[in-house]
């Protein structure tokens, strides 16, 4: 078994990096959506909103610790 990270663009899958296979060679894919860290670890800092809310916060430079009022120590 292969496990590959692949990109999906214009209809075509493409490997992330180069395949150990023959030129022409089939091959059953079964495929699994990556999930974000951000909705993988929502949860674990008790949000109480929604992944995509969560999602758009962590994303925003906005919301990033430069420009945030807290500060740790003070």
């Amino acid at each position: 078994m292969l496990e590959i990270e692949a990109v999906y663009e214009n209809g075509i899958l493409k490997p992330v990096q180069p395949l150990p296979l023959e030129e022409h060679q089939h091959v059953r894919l079964t495929i699994q959506v990556k999930i974000s860290r951000i909705r993988q670890s929502a949860g674990l800092i008790r949000w109480k909103g929604s992944a995509e809310e969560l999602e758009r916060v962590a994303l925003d430079p906005e919301f990033g610790p430069e420009e945030s009022s807290f500060q740790m120590g003070k």
